[in-house]
């Protein structure tokens, strides 16, 4: 929450990911009134409009950030360049739900966008302990899933896709370094489409072109960032998405040994089952993309 004279932002940060849920300005009258006006008079409108501008960022605080009688983030970190948020922080009408999960208070040379983008390098040591704590135990909860051996996880890009594409994933996990590109191909003969997940090099050695069956070279009507058309989609299938990075014991056995994108599934899923009804070979590298 960045607060200051002039407005107050709400923001939020996951991963590298940061989103400015709202902002509002406000204008509060200055320490000095105009003349006409008695003193004491232009001092206790000016008291009552910051006391209403606090009370309206705490409002808004519970409204964005409590969700069916919880916090809906994991910490809070309050900021900006004037006194307003220790006096957000000390209020009474500040939500003691989100008090609570207040990490830090900090100084920044500026309100708004600026300002949060300050207050997050300002905050990056206790964000990031945050985010190691929170990704541990996700990746350890979705170890023990896979012991369980249960069929409701999924790993690997061409599984998660299905899983997605059916909708049945209930929580994404994706490393947040995962460079693949995600390629539309068409053939310009049969007009037939077909999406491909390529790393780099895969993309400069160009095999990919090639229709294996007719030869042809197909078209490539699109190319964009895998992890950025995942940020833009994961909604759309009704997933929540989590990033993680390889910091961690278990994020490196995540992105060595999985792929580095998986997820938590709302019902079972057999995918050996699926795959011979599809009649796809586990050897064949092509389904594997």
């Amino acid at each position: 929450i960045i607060m200051d004279g002039n407005g107050c932002l709400y923001g939020t940060v996951t991963g590298n990911h940061c989103e400015i849920k709202h902002k509002f300005s406000v204008e509060l009258p200055k320490k000095h009134g105009r003349g006409g006006q008695s003193a004491v008079r232009f001092a206790r409108l000016r008291v009552e409009a910051r006391h209403n501008y606090v009370r309206k960022c705490a409002e808004l605080a519970t409204q964005h950030f409590i969700t069916g009688d919880r916090p809906n983030v994991e910490g809070l970190v309050l900021a900006g360049c004037a006194s307003f948020k220790h006096e957000l922080n000390k209020s009474d009408i500040f939500d003691g739900r989100l008090k609570a999960v207040v990490l830090k208070i900090v100084d920044t040379s500026y309100g708004g966008e600026n300002g949060f983008n300050q207050a997050i390098q300002m905050s990056k040591d206790t964000l990031a302990n945050v985010q190691f704590v929170r990704e541990k135990k996700l990746l350890t909860d979705y170890m023990q899933e896979i012991a369980m051996d249960n069929n409701k996880y999924c790993f690997g890009v061409r599984d998660t896709i299905r899983a997605l594409e059916m909708g049945s994933v209930k929580t994404l996990i994706v490393w947040e370094e995962l460079a693949l590109t995600r390629v539309t191909l068409v053939n310009p003969t049969s007009k037939d489409e077909k999406i491909l997940y390529l790393s780099q090099q895969e993309i400069e050695k160009g095999d990919f072109q090639k229709d294996e069956q007719s030869g042809v070279t197909l078209d490539v009507t699109d190319k964009i960032d895998f992890l950025e058309w995942l940020a833009d989609n994961y909604k759309n299938y009704g997933a929540s998405m989590e990033f993680v990075t390889d910091r961690s014991q278990e994020g490196a056995q995540f992105v060595r040994g999985f792929g580095g994108i998986g997820g938590f599934l709302r019902w079972q899923v057999n995918w050996s089952e699926m795959d011979d009804y599809l009649g796809i070979d586990d050897d064949d590298d092509e389904a594997w993309i």
